[in-house]
């Protein structure tokens, strides 16, 4: 095996203290179609005209969907750009990666209707993989009809985690998913909301790859070598294979809601502690100088948005 004269990493080896071992993968499969969603979200009711807006992805598969940001995608696709060009421009020099506002949110979820799961990954220098059932969502069907697109869809109804949905749905395409968490129906959910239209999943669009060339297997940007025998791997970025495969990351460690949030609020109070912890000591640094043995990562932590109205809220009782 080829020794490599240097390697920097940014995505840290890192287990979650009390919780053992890898989550078991599913098996992967292509994508047939992708639907393109409008994401909107009032997540502070004290501030109604500022509402959070995100572009999302469905890829749909025959056993399994995964709902992702295209946000990220694009903001992802972006920073290994920044990455290769640094490198081919001076390889021994510092890198030094730019990420603008608006880059994506990094939870994406995983649907397996014919196992009954739902798995949720978040991403704290590791990705961490949360499965509950998936939800047994107690829909009406109407006879109201309308079109996305040119697509025939039927409306319906739900109560769901807190909320009053409206979903439309397209009963000719043969796929039984939708965006979030959003299940169940006999078709591919394009268009979703609750009463008060706090939450949207708004239609903006669907591809259809089944017949779409299988993309060849490549090194991808942030893993490849570069010029000096450098490999980079680059923090809070998965491994990018072919995109249209749907499948758990590499990796991803099995954990609970409640052992994340522990993990999570750790990061917060002692960011530092955290990365030098899961570096055994050793330090990085998000501006590293590739000639250097010596790394020194450091992590800011935000306070984050006010979120005083969850999509999920609780239960009258």
């Amino acid at each position: 095996m080829k020794t490599l004269r240097s390697i920097f990493v940014l995505c840290v080896a890192f287990g979650l203290l009390s919780v053992s071992g890898k989550a078991q993968q599913s098996q992967p499969e292509t994508a047939q179609a992708v639907v393109h969603y409008k994401f909107s979200h009032l997540r502070d009711t004290t501030k109604r005209n500022d509402i959070y807006n995100e572009n999302m992805i469905l890829f749909l598969g025959k056993n399994s969907s995964a709902y992702k940001s295209y946000d990220k995608k694009m903001a992802d696709a972006l920073v290994r750009k920044q990455v290769q060009e640094q490198m081919a421009a001076n390889p021994n020099g510092p890198i030094k990666i730019m990420r603008g506002k608006g880059s994506g949110s990094s939870t994406e979820y995983y649907q397996f209707p014919v196992e009954g799961k739902l798995i949720r990954k978040e991403k704290l220098i590791n990705s961490y993989l949360i499965e509950e059932p998936m939800a047994a969502i107690d829909w009406k069907i109407s006879s109201d009809t309308a079109s996305f697109a040119g697509l025939h869809c039927q409306k319906a109804t739900a109560h769901f985690r807190g909320r009053d949905y409206t979903a439309w749905f397209c009963p000719d395409l043969p796929f039984h998913s939708g965006p979030w968490k959003l299940n169940g129906l006999p078709g591919v959910i394009l268009e979703a909301y609750d009463a008060k239209k706090e939450v949207e999943f708004k239609f903006e669009g669907i591809e259809d790859l089944s017949k779409t060339p299988k993309a060849s297997p490549v090194a991808s940007a942030d893993q490849q070598p570069a010029g000096g025998g450098h490999e980079i791997r680059l923090f809070d970025m998965d491994d990018e294979g072919d995109p249209n495969v749907i499948q758990l990351p590499s990796g991803g460690i099995k954990t609970t809601e409640k052992e994340f949030a522990n993990l999570r609020e750790a990061m917060k109070k002692d960011p530092d502690a955290f990365v030098h912890s899961a570096m055994g000591g050793s330090g990085g640094n998000m501006q590293f100088n590739r000639s250097g043995p010596k790394q020194d990562i450091k992590l800011k932590i935000g306070d984050g948005p006010v979120i005083n109205n969850p999509i999920e809220l609780p239960e009258k009782k």
